[in-house]
């Protein structure tokens, strides 16, 4: 058992980004979309399958790195004028990679579609860094409870142009679709909204903030044990506000709702505190190896998965794909085409552990 697991890196940090990584590349990446398990799918409208925690443990580990990272350098003496820079630009890289996916391989500039996964990290990614450098802890506490409190009102209650009072029960009767019919330019994932867009936004922040609290137990809080009771408190009060603010304004992946941030927060909060027991006190490492190496490149291994779909989803010469072919040889040998499909999907993930292994092992790190 470590004495001070805070002395060291954070290798269960690592883990989980890395295990979430791998998750969002199983779910993405299926052999066949009309084969897909229902927890593998996110949920259609209100409601939450595994699926819908995947990208909110994401931003909830942005926002734990950046406590930890930009802590260090301000503990160090940086200026905080060349980390705003530093910021900013990594903030552009990651929406500038974001739009490179969306356009690979053809590049029709013309069905550009500007909001995505990794734009939204990095509009989650900026803010939260430059309040991270310009704000306390308290601060930032307000901020997100002020941000969850009126996003709930205005998405709940406030009357939309043209509508009337909000319909939480479907997608087109809300704020967050009417601006993005009006404001957000380009494709949208669905046609008139976007689950990553504009107003939507708003919240994931929150969801950023809340990590860098959690990063500030890690730091701030010396006694390991009395740290871990911290962290797994606060993962426990979030689930539990989450689940009583569900029943007023719904869990819901697609709007990002106040009741989705708390209750995915609560979780990504627990499952790093779980990480943080079994890997870093005490030092079960072997089993997390996979989770660390994703980690180490986790944005890296995410583009490589989008771009390499090109060869592994793309038939040739008038052939069907390699994932038709595999799902299709293993159904015809009686294997049910959902498992088949799954199956294809973790193939699919090992072949890019490939790479991402390799950059591990000879210690390149691709920082975005």
């Amino acid at each position: 058992m470590s004495a001070n697991f805070t002395s060291n890196r954070l290798i269960s940090l690592d883990a989980l980004r890395g295990f979430t990584i791998m998750a969002m590349i199983i779910v993405n990446d299926p052999g066949s979309w009309g084969h897909v398990y229902a927890p593998l799918l996110h949920a259609d409208w209100n409601g939450i399958t595994p699926t819908d925690y995947i990208f909110p443990f994401f931003l909830f580990i942005v926002g734990v790195s950046i406590a930890l990272a930009y802590q260090k350098r301000l503990d160090q003496g940086d200026d905080k004028g060349p980390l705003v820079r530093k910021i900013a630009i990594r903030s552009l890289k990651i929406f500038a990679l974001g739009l490179f996916l969306w356009l690979w391989p053809d590049f029709d500039f013309g069905s550009i579609r500007w909001a995505g996964v990794l734009q939204r990290i990095a509009l989650v990614f900026l803010p939260c860094g430059l309040l991270f450098l310009y704000t306390n802890w308290r601060q930032q506490l307000r901020i997100a409870i002020g941000i969850l409190l009126a996003y709930w009102i205005i998405v709940a209650y406030l009357p939309v142009p043209g509508i009337g009072a909000p319909d939480l029960s479907g997608p087109e009767k809300n704020w967050a679709h009417y601006l993005d019919s009006i404001l957000l330019p380009g494709v949208m994932w669905q046609k008139t909204w976007d689950p990553e867009g504009i107003l939507s936004t708003f919240p994931a922040i929150a969801t950023g903030i809340s990590g860098m609290l959690v990063g500030r137990i890690v730091l701030d809080v010396k006694e390991d044990y009395k740290k871990l009771s911290w962290i797994f408190f606060f993962g426990f009060l979030m689930v539990i506000l989450g689940g009583i603010l569900n029943w007023f304004f719904p869990i819901n992946k697609n709007l990002w709702t106040s009741s989705y941030v708390l209750n995915t927060s609560g979780w990504a909060t627990l499952g790093l505190g779980a990480c943080i027991l079994v890997v870093d006190m005490l030092g079960y490492r072997r089993w997390t190896k996979m989770g660390q190496v994703f980690g180490a490149n986790a944005i890296t291994a995410y583009v490589l998965a989008g771009m390499l779909t090109l060869v592994f989803y793309n038939g040739w010469f008038g052939m069907k794909g390699l994932n038709e072919l595999f799902v299709d040889g293993l159904s015809g040998m009686g294997m049910a085409p959902k498992l088949a499909s799954l199956l294809y999907a973790i193939v699919y993930t090992l072949v890019i552990y490939i790479p991402v292994y390799i950059l591990y092992k000879k210690k390149i790190f691709i920082k975005v």
